[in-house]
């Protein structure tokens, strides 16, 4: 299949790229359209039990969880009473309540002042009082209301200062700075990966191929997520994972294609007979797509696979990952396997045209690389004792893991969402707008009654970290009734069903919030109970996620096995893969742990611990790293497997892999760390640990990893290296697919040229055009 791919990309290369620039452009024209239907959202499992509570909130009592708060804070006061109650603050707190119900995007509304000032909606001190309402609509929905009625309302409403929290304006927020972040990102990174791209590759001509590989990718990639967006919710986050492994993959494919035609056609003596000159390009692009391309090939199909694990999960969110990276890889491996090719078919020696300096050719006998290899084999236990210590030291940190959910904790500090966040949790004596909302289906008609009622209420107020529990019997603290009824409360009781709100004294996102759920959810109730709210929502969130992580991790481990073995024939080397790349990425987690976690260097970096990792980050982060660490796995193993098929020196091919394939993997991996890096410099914390975490991966996959322990194992292993048992022998033979291909001449007679090319003098690139002539 490689061979005629090869063949039809130097017998036809204009038709090839004419094809490729009509999807370049139709991807352009539909691909764009993309961005109107992404979502902000998919942080939720919709089968969870959070996820019908607050189904059941909107669909039996028009009701729901607040997600847009204002804090409206009184200026002046004459101490006699609190300053909220003053005329004029109470008049501007009306006409706000009243502003907002008449909103078309408010579904509900409710206020201090039109409740009767009821003291859990003013703050201790009586400076400030809080507007609770609930925004209709999805997730989108709320962010575009919340940013609409930020802007409408301004910060000052008469003697009032206005401040915004809930889930809109902190979403709002977060979405807002990632935007900003992301463009800053990318003028740090374009600049920085232009130059590194022309030291790389040497010359300006070869340096612009991976970025035309780039644009189609990326571009292909917003149609193949446009074409999904219209059977499924796609996340707008995923944008980010298409720009910067699209680039990225550009990179790392070109990169492996230039560099072995390059290796190819230097195999061929530079001649100035013109059909001579055609063949010997023709005869370096098919020998290139065969034996490289069949290992981009390879290596794409290994990180789609990794990030296909992702579809597993419930959230939309994850899965969006797995549309976008499953999408890009493929894309961008088609367009290296396919056009590339042909544009080096035409393009020929002048693919190093406008060289800025020259390289000296790889000297497998004598380079760094095979240097490094052998002195690692000289002391391979030592080194790989040493190594795999090293690995599970950094580790170490994540067995210590606290999962959690961004909150506002992940803005910047200052930032005004967070900052009117803090003041509600330290100036009001409840988390009201973070209360749980649990709902009790009656089981019969007239549903429980209030004694009913009064004992569960009663139960729940008597748990830990529990502040207070209002229900339609009155509110109730520490097993006692503390107020009767009033107007907030009338709502909680339609039809049999019953609404009880459990209002915390503590964190949402944290330890104390999950047990709290727990015990909500285990306290006897007069009916079928269903509890929902922040803490429940990350609750069920994990615990969908970590049902299905397993699957996922088995998915993408019998894959890349199955991969493998069908590429090189062999058991051992898949299994070592896996467990190395196990431990590259466990280091990679506990260092991240040891940072982001316990806030060892968040003065260096800005941001806020919060003892918390956030849940989905590792996941997609063990994704994309696992991908990117087999990417480069393939590269490597498939020019030792080239070696040893040829000499049969197990040493040898060791030696001469590292050598021929070290500078184009560590080159591919300064490359995309430059890319990741730039995502470090985000102000949104979790933006940050998904930057600096991949880039420490794939920095430590092509460093440690590469260098040290595959060569150390390799050498421990000896021959063993390529052995299967003859059953699994027998399938690698049908169904296998290897890169090494028997080894042409180099150009010396007219008639093996054209044996080996397939092409004659009427082909596009034949005789009759003046090409590949520097």
């Amino acid at each position: 299949m490689f061979r005629s791919l090869g063949h039809l990309s130097v017998r036809r290369p204009r038709a090839v790229l004419a094809a490729t620039g009509v999807f370049l452009v139709l991807a352009a024209v539909l691909g764009v359209g993309v961005f109107d239907r992404l979502s902000g959202g998919g942080f939720e499992d919709p089968s969870a039990e959070s996820t019908r509570a607050e189904a059941l909130l909107e669909e039996r009592f028009d009701s729901g969880t607040p997600n847009f708060v204002i804090l409206a804070t009184a200026s002046g006061g004459d101490g006699t009473a609190p300053a909220v109650d003053a005329p004029g603050a109470a008049a501007a707190g009306e006409q706000l309540t009243q502003r907002l119900a008449d909103d078309p995007d408010v579904a509900e509304v409710v206020s201090y002042w039109s409740l009767g000032r009821v003291a859990p909606l003013r703050s201790t001190d009586g400076g400030s009082a809080i507007v609770v309402a609930r925004l209709a609509g999805d997730e989108d929905d709320v962010m575009a209301a919340s940013e609409r009625l930020e802007e409408e309302l301004g910060t000052q409403a008469g003697p009032l200062e206005l401040g915004y929290s809930g889930r809109g304006p902190v979403f709002s927020a977060v979405s807002s700075n990632i935007e900003g972040d992301l463009s800053r990102a990318e003028s740090i990174a374009v600049p920085i990966t232009l130059l590194l791209l022309v030291i790389v590759f040497g010359g300006l001509v070869a340096a612009g191929l991976p970025l035309l590989v780039g644009a189609v990718s990326v571009l292909g990639t917003f149609l193949t997520l446009w074409l999904v967006s219209l059977f499924t919710d796609v996340s707008v986050f995923s944008i980010n994972l298409v720009t910067a492994l699209g680039l990225g993959l550009a990179i790392d494919y070109s990169l492996f294609i230039v560099s072995r035609f390059r290796e190819e056609l230097a195999r061929h003596p530079r001649s100035h007979w013109q059909p001579d000159e055609h063949r010997a390009i023709r005869a370096a692009v098919v020998r290139t797509v065969e034996t490289a391309g069949r290992t981009v090939a390879v290596s794409a199909l290994t990180v789609a696979v990794s990030l296909s694990a992702l579809l597993v999960f419930p959230l939309y969110f994850l899965r969006s990952f797995a549309y976008a990276g499953v999408g890009v890889t493929l894309v961008a491996a088609v367009t290296s396997v396919v056009a590339l090719p042909a544009l080096l078919a035409i393009l020929g020696r002048r693919v190093d045209g406008l060289r800025l300096f020259r390289r000296p050719p790889a000297a497998p006998a004598s380079g760094f690389w095979r240097r490094n290899a052998e002195a690692v084999m000289r002391r391979p236990v030592l080194v790989a004792v040493v190594g795999v210590v090293v690995l599970l030291l950094l580790g170490a940190p994540f067995l210590g893991v606290r999962f959690g959910v961004p909150d506002e904790r992940v803005l910047p500090e200052g930032d005004p969402a967070r900052t009117t966040t803090q003041h509600l949790q330290d100036d009001f004596s409840s988390e009201e707008a973070n209360a749980f909302s649990v709902v009790v289906e009656g089981s019969d008609p007239a549903g429980p009654s209030d004694a009913q009622v009064v004992a569960y209420a009663e139960a729940l107020s008597q748990l830990d970290g529990v502040q207070r529990v209002d229900a339609p019997t009155g509110r109730y603290v520490e097993g006692a009734q503390v107020a009767p009824v009033d107007p907030m409360l009338e709502g909680y009781r339609s039809g049999a069903d019953v609404r009880i709100s459990v209002v915390p004294d503590l964190v949402p996102i944290s330890a104390e919030g999950e047990e709290l759920v727990a015990a909500v959810r285990a306290t006897d109730a007069p009916g079928a109970a269903v509890v929902g709210g922040r803490s429940a929502e990350f609750v069920d969130s994990t615990e969908a996620i970590a049902a299905r992580l397993p699957w996922a991790i088995a998915i993408i481990v019998v894959a890349t096995f199955v991969l493998l073995f069908l590429m090189f024939g062999s058991v051992l080397v898949p299994l070592k893969a896996i467990v190395l790349n196990m431990l590259s990425l466990s280091a990679t987690f506990g260092a991240m742990v040891w940072i982001f976690q316990e806030g060892h260097l968040s003065g260096v970096l800005g941001f806020t611990a919060t003892g918390l990792t956030d849940t989905t980050t590792p996941i997609l982060m063990f994704c994309i790293a696992f991908g990117l660490s087999m990417d480069y796995e393939v590269f490597l193993l498939s020019r030792i497997k080239e070696e040893y098929d040829r000499t049969g020196d197990n040493t040898e091919a060791i030696a001469v892999g590292l050598e021929r394939s070290g500078r184009i993997v560590t080159a591919a991996a300064a490359l995309l760390t430059v890319t990741f890096l730039a995502f470090a410099t985000s102000g949104i914390s979790f933006i940050k640990l998904f930057g600096l975490g991949l880039a420490l991966a794939v920095v430590m996959d092509a460093t440690l990893i590469r260098a040290t322990l595959v060569p150390a194992f390799m050498k421990l292993a000896g021959d063993a290296n390529w052995w299967a048992p003859r059953w699994m022998r027998r399938i690698h033979d049908r169904f296998g697919f290897s890169e090494h291909v028997p080894e042409p001449e180099p150009t010396t007679d007219l008639v093996g040229i054209g044996a080996l090319d397939g092409c004659d003098a009427e082909d596009e690139v034949g005789s009759r055009e003046p090409v590949g002539v520097g």
